[in-house]
């Protein structure tokens, strides 16, 4: 064979090339640093001075933590055993309040023999909302859901055990309205369904349960609400406000797009009423001038008179949120449940709003966590939340100084409560997404 023959044949190799590493900077740790915190010379200097500031922070907040000092009965306690076994000026957070008062932090002025009934009350409420919140449990178990609200009230509360039955029924009553006249006029169940168990409620519920109480009284000892405090008094107002919110402002947003001009702007004129005025402002409003509105001589429950301000003001903001989600719906979607020859409840339940719903996940949890927040402002009408009672704890002889610490304790505890309805939502946007496809 000629050299210039030999030159033209192609080489093909009979064996595997054997694999070599990556470059160093093309994988771990080094990859994930050069390509997040200094790919380029501002996100150098924007990672040193970040570096800065943590080393900073850690290294005057991080030896306060550390030298916490945990068994105290007051501030000059604290004071003297640092001086003590860390010298006078040494940074050192005194968490003694905290083990001496977290319980009032917690139940406020809960009487201590029936702190069992919170957080019974607890495990009832999340074993109520487990159902709803994973599609996998057995949906018998929301019977015992829709009993939740009345065994944590009569748990919380106390008093006759026929008080929350009676007020149980006036959903029943609902319900036959719904089964025995939608099917004559849907419109009319409807009302019927809304005006019948508020008739109940108002004229039958007390003096039926009274009347059973007075031949066979069954109930624990009735602890009222001025006794209710801490981050107990948050959570049911917060606990309240979101599940009564969450119907009544879808509500709204369906009678915000309704064909209806009466319904329409019923609903507009509330949202927007709602909307403009500060929550600050409807809970004076519930604490002051509600009362001039009522009879002369009616005890109207404060609490009670902030959890409905609450919830108006809560729904307000899911009407908008939902309005959204079936804005952005195709109108195919209506079309479609119109051409199944479905009515109206029917495509709304089986077809838009589940659809609307998903998309507005985001929305809503985030009003959801803005409203369990904002229950601190409770605090300026009298009640005393964590905070109210953090500025009465600062205000005993024994804590006065203490400052740290409290919020520490409460901003711990209100994060647990919102990062968790955080990942549920992640959880649910995910779960829903894999279901889609």
């Amino acid at each position: 064979m000629s050299d210039t023959h030999a030159q033209t044949v192609p080489y093909v190799r009979k064996t595997m090339v054997e694999q070599s590493p990556p470059p160093a900077s093309e994988i771990g740790v080094v990859k994930w640093l050069r390509e997040n915190l200094f790919s380029g010379p501002l996100n150098i200097i924007l990672t040193l001075i970040s570096l800065w500031v943590v080393y900073w922070v850690v290294s005057h907040v991080g030896p306060w933590l550390i030298n916490g000092i945990w068994d105290a009965d007051s501030l000059s306690e604290c004071r003297e055993i640092r001086n003590a076994t860390m010298g006078e000026g040494t940074s050192a957070a005194c968490f003694g309040v905290i083990g001496e008062r977290w319980q009032q932090l917690v139940y406020g002025f809960y009487p201590k023999e029936a702190y069992w009934r919170p957080v019974v009350a607890l495990l009832v409420f999340f074993a109520g909302l487990a159902p709803v919140l994973f599609a996998s449990l057995p949906r018998k178990l929301l019977y015992f859901t829709m009993a939740s609200p009345f065994l944590m009230f009569m748990l919380l509360w106390g008093g006759s055990i026929w008080g929350p039955i009676a007020v149980a029924l006036g959903f029943g009553v609902g319900y036959a309205a719904i089964k025995l006249i939608s099917p004559i006029n849907g419109l009319l169940g409807t009302v019927a369904a809304i005006v019948l168990p508020i008739l109940y409620w108002f004229l039958i519920a007390g003096p039926l349960a009274g009347a059973v109480n007075s031949v066979l009284p069954i109930g624990l000892e009735y602890i009222p609400s001025k006794d209710f405090g801490g981050f107990l008094l948050s959570s049911i107002i917060g606990v309240a406000g979101i599940f009564l919110s969450l119907p009544l402002g879808i509500l709204l947003a369906l009678a915000r797009q309704s064909d209806l001009p009466i319904i329409k702007w019923c609903a507009v004129t509330f949202i927007e009423v709602i909307r403009g005025v500060p929550l600050i402002v409807w809970l004076f409003t519930a604490s002051l001038l509600l009362n001039y509105f009522l009879p002369p001589g009616t005890n109207f429950d404060l609490m009670l008179r902030v959890i409905i301000m609450v919830t108006l003001f809560s729904a307000a903001y899911i009407a908008e949120v939902v309005r959204g989600g079936l804005a952005a719906l195709p109108k195919g979607q209506y079309e479609g449940a119109d051409s199944l020859g479905l009515n109206y409840w029917q495509s709304m339940q089986l077809i838009i709003l589940p659809q609307a719903l998903k998309i507005s996940i985001p929305g809503i949890v985030n009003t959801f966590i803005g409203l369990f927040k904002d229950t601190t402002l409770v605090v300026f009408i009298g009640l005393f939340d964590p905070l109210g009672l953090a500025g009465a704890i600062r205000a005993s002889t024994e804590w006065n100084g203490i400052y740290w610490e409290l919020f520490l304790f409460i901003g711990i505890m209100f994060f647990i409560a919102c990062f968790s309805m955080g990942r549920y939502s992640l959880y649910l946007e995910k779960k829903l997404q894999r279901d889609h496809r």
